[in-house]
């Protein structure tokens, strides 16, 4: 009997990973709880453990190679020696056989295949019965991610985005917002920084998810969330936007911005707010923040994704993390993806959205009587100010994360993740 090796789905914006490294050789016994893969998505490595005891007997997919969540990647035996037909195997769990033939781990990787013919700069491949089906339900199909042939757009692709786009929850004014959920228990509620998306909380909401009803909110022209056409994107507007997705009281974490909404979240609507957590919070941005956020706006405009990642690296992330070169690799290539998900115009009107608020609300951190904890990053260059906001917050919580930069929560993932648990555990 073979059990499967699956590309997992860790996040709630994962829908692919990359094959890191197989740590066992093949034909090696395993035992249920073993690390049989390292895979990486979301800007972080992350270890699978085996699901059964057996041995290790197929390799399907190759190291570096990305694929979709729930592919089959490799498949353990019960017995070292039992009949294991690996096409069968892999036609009978539900998807095409991979080409990848038994092998040990001294064998030579096949050549790569050669790349298709690139298409010409700002236009994406669509199959002609996609470009139908898109222009039927009211998609540019030329925005989508295609998962045929050289990149191409195919009606799965259509359809999915669509189902997507039909989930979206209504939040306030009629705009409608991508707000993914797992888990059960206590509403958990998440709230991204300035330019980024749920992936910033990838390593957070597995833990969250195991205790509580984790819903996570993209702002405005972020991912699949809708963007309207406005001068800018108020904080108070996001605060209302999580008000309406919440609909009840909830655990309220927030990053960087996302700690800002927070804020306002607990001022202008405090019965939607059990507890806070704020990460790397500011309540008047610094002028290093402000020039940062305008350089920002400006590259985006001007370059595609990877470049822009390379610029902000510096900035989110400590010296000590990115001298090394996998993890400085790795979480450059997940930053240019999250990035994608960002166009122009909406850090545009974010900026102007965030320089309307800072500086409105510090004066009435006093008023917020609801368990807050401020996690703060001793090597943060954006948002220096967590304990000084901890201590106008009555009874807060104050958290520092020593020599980790901005993106604490990518960067120092257990440390965070750990005392946001044990804060909610603390809320009675």
């Amino acid at each position: 009997m073979a059990t499967a090796i699956a590309m997992p789905r860790l996040g709630m914006t994962m829908e692919e990973g990359r094959v890191v490294a197989w740590p066992l050789d093949l034909g090696q016994p395993v035992e249920k709880g073993d690390i049989v893969l390292i895979i990486e998505s979301e800007k972080a490595e992350i270890e699978v453990e085996a699901t059964a005891a057996g041995f290790f007997r197929h390799i399907y997919v190759d190291v570096d190679e990305v694929v979709p969540c729930a592919t089959l990647l490799g498949a353990i035996t019960d017995t070292p020696d039992e009949p294991f037909d690996a096409v069968a195997f892999a036609r009978d769990f539900g998807g095409p056989p991979k080409p990848v033939p038994p092998k040990e781990p001294s064998m030579p990787r096949p050549e790569p295949a050669a790349a298709p013919t690139p298409t010409p700069r700002g236009r994406t491949p669509v199959v002609p019965a996609a470009r139908a089906l898109a222009r039927k339900l009211g998609i540019d199909a030329s925005r989508l991610a295609g998962s045929g042939s050289g990149g191409r757009v195919t009606v799965a692709d259509v359809e999915a985005y669509a189902a997507a786009r039909a989930a979206l929850a209504p939040a306030s004014g009629g705009v409608r917002l991508e707000a993914p959920a797992v888990g059960s228990g206590e509403p958990v509620l998440l709230l991204p920084g300035f330019g980024t998306d749920l992936s910033v909380f990838a390593r957070q909401v597995p833990e969250l998810a195991r205790a509580y009803h984790v819903i996570g909110v993209n702002p405005r022209g972020v991912g699949l969330s809708e963007a309207p056409e406005q001068e800018r994107y108020d904080v108070p507007t996001a605060a209302a936007d999580a008000a309406a997705i919440a609909s009840a009281s909830a655990h309220v974490i927030g990053a960087s911005l996302g700690a800002a909404v927070a804020i306002e979240l607990a001022i202008a609507h405090p019965e939607r707010v059990r507890s806070l957590t704020l990460v790397t919070p500011f309540v008047e941005a610094t002028p290093r923040l402000l020039a940062v956020i305008e350089g920002w706006c400006r590259l985006a405009a001007e370059v595609d994704p990877g470049t822009l990642a390379a610029a902000l690296l510096p900035w989110f992330f400590s010296s000590s993390y990115l001298s090394d070169p996998t993890a400085r690799t790795r979480t450059l290539r997940g930053l240019g993806d999250t990035l994608a998900r960002v166009p122009a115009a909406t850090l545009e009107r974010s900026a102007a959205g965030l320089r309307a608020w800072s500086g409105t609300r510090g004066a009435e951190l006093a008023r917020i009587s609801v368990p807050v904890l401020v996690i703060a990053a001793g090597a943060d260059l954006l948002t220096p100010d967590g304990e000084a906001i901890a201590a106008e917050i009555p009874g807060a919580q104050f958290s520092l994360v020593p020599e980790a930069g901005h993106a604490v929560a990518m960067e120092e993932p257990g440390l965070v993740t750990s005392a946001i648990a044990d804060h909610l555990q603390g809320v009675v």
